[in-house]
């Protein structure tokens, strides 16, 4: 399976993976899938750890580096393409950064993996976290 994992899923996989679902962990920790991670979701956590909703042990850019490496998180760069396809996206979610990360998937054929319902609206194949 080849999923896009959304904020909440990245943090609570680094922080309490037992939040999450049992089939979202199951998911996480069969190395046969490919889990990949938004360029948006880590603006994201470097934003809210830059206004002091996230602490962290150690600096992102340090810290993210190793947990991505860890728990065997790819990156997805957010290319025009993905850009676009958020013009095409029905105005369900404000969030610009799910917005960006549901046209993500759309575009590479991506699942999101998310505890987000509203995410869950759009015509994108999702697994709840």
């Amino acid at each position: 399976m080849r999923l896009l994992l959304d904020t909440n899923v990245v943090l609570a996989a680094i922080v309490s993976p037992n939040k999450l679902r049992p089939a979202a962990r199951a998911a996480i920790g069969d190395p046969s899938n490919e889990l990949y991670v938004s360029a948006a979701a880590v603006w994201e956590i470097v934003m809210k750890h830059a206004l002091g909703k996230l602490p962290m042990p150690r600096e992102p850019a340090t810290a993210i580096p190793a947990w991505f490496a860890a728990l065997g998180f790819r990156d997805l760069p957010i290319l025009r393409s993905h850009v676009l396809a958020v013009a095409r996206l029905p105005a369900i979610h404000q969030d610009p950064f799910d917005r960006i990360m549901i046209a993500q998937a759309l575009v590479e054929g991506l699942t999101i993996s998310t505890r987000d319902r509203v995410v869950r609206k759009y015509p994108v194949p999702t697994q709840a976290a």
